[in-house]
């Protein structure tokens, strides 16, 4: 993140206390998932391969942790962070296979489909990129809950319903950094957030699910430069999301109303709509411009 050096050494660290309390609520796969109670006649192919796919695109944290990590060598304070940001979400692509491999060992991934998924990603504003995960955390997490919803067998719905929680305290850990930079780069920040924030809360009137694993990151790979375009098959994000979960319009506007509260309390504004919060934008970058 594009922040002072001087700035950020007048300020505490944030990772410290965000490390102790992501700490203190941690989930453990032996402990804390029934797998006991596994129902197979509750689990179908297609939810099945479902599983397998959410798995492959979360062990995409690896490429976007070394994406973070190069764009942000001036801030050890955030790349620290990085540290449990990876873990969590590579334990996630973990538990999903611990999962395939006791009752779905034939879907499981290969290491092949799972390096598939590492390649690199363009540099890119760090401000822009640091509010894209955020509103993406907290994208996930509606998706997983939509997805426990779904699902009929008891162990796969614990187990969302663990990774949903954990994206969107992830997405309340991008949210103090966001707060960081906006105390050290004034209406920088708030630009580059307000105009990504337009973006990821427009995806319902575009008919494209954004978010960072379906937005294209590498020129000379495109268009095959997305994490999704690296899965099995590439179409899958849609599906999953339009003929399966039926994520419809009234969990997106759950999404864009969590989108635009945390703006609202971030600027210190009031964000009713997108159209609100595109106004801001203008307003805002008209002020950087000058």
């Amino acid at each position: 993140m594009p922040t002072s050096n001087t700035a950020s050494a007048q300020q505490p660290m944030l990772y410290p206390e965000i490390f102790k309390s992501l700490e203190r609520i941690r989930w453990n796969s032996a402990d804390d998932i029934p797998w006991d109670s596994f129902n197979p006649a509750l689990l179908t192919d297609e939810q099945a391969l479902t599983i397998k796919m959410n798995a492959i695109t979360e062990w995409a944290a690896l490429p976007a942790t070394e994406m973070f990590l190069r764009d942000n060598v001036n801030d050890s304070d955030f790349s620290a962070f990085m540290s449990v940001w990876f873990y969590e979400e590579q334990k996630h692509a973990l538990v999903l296979m611990e999962y395939l491999h006791r009752f779905r060992p034939d879907l499981a991934p290969t290491p092949a489909e799972l390096h598939a998924v590492r390649f690199s990603f363009d540099p890119a504003p760090a401000l822009e990129t640091l509010m894209m995960h955020f509103c993406g955390e907290i994208r996930l997490n509606h998706w997983y809950r939509c997805a426990m919803e779904w699902h009929t067998e008891p162990v796969i719905r614990q187990i969302y319903q663990l990774i949903s929680r954990d994206e969107a305290r992830h997405g309340g850990a991008y949210l103090q950094y966001m707060k960081r930079a906006l105390l050290n780069l004034g209406d920088q920040a708030r630009s580059a957030f307000a105009k990504v924030g337009v973006l990821m809360a427009s995806s319902g009137r575009s008919g494209k699910p954004l978010h960072p694993t379906n937005l294209h990151v590498n020129k000379t790979l495109y268009p095959e430069d997305t994490i999704q375009s690296k899965l099995p098959n590439p179409d899958w994000l849609e599906h999953w999301l339009d003929q399966q979960i039926r994520f419809d319009q009234a969990w997106e506007s759950k999404v864009v109303t969590v989108i635009l509260h945390n703006l609202s309390s971030l600027f210190g504004e009031t964000f009713d709509s997108v159209r609100d919060l595109n106004r801001y934008r203008k307003q805002i970058g008209t002020t950087v411009a000058r």
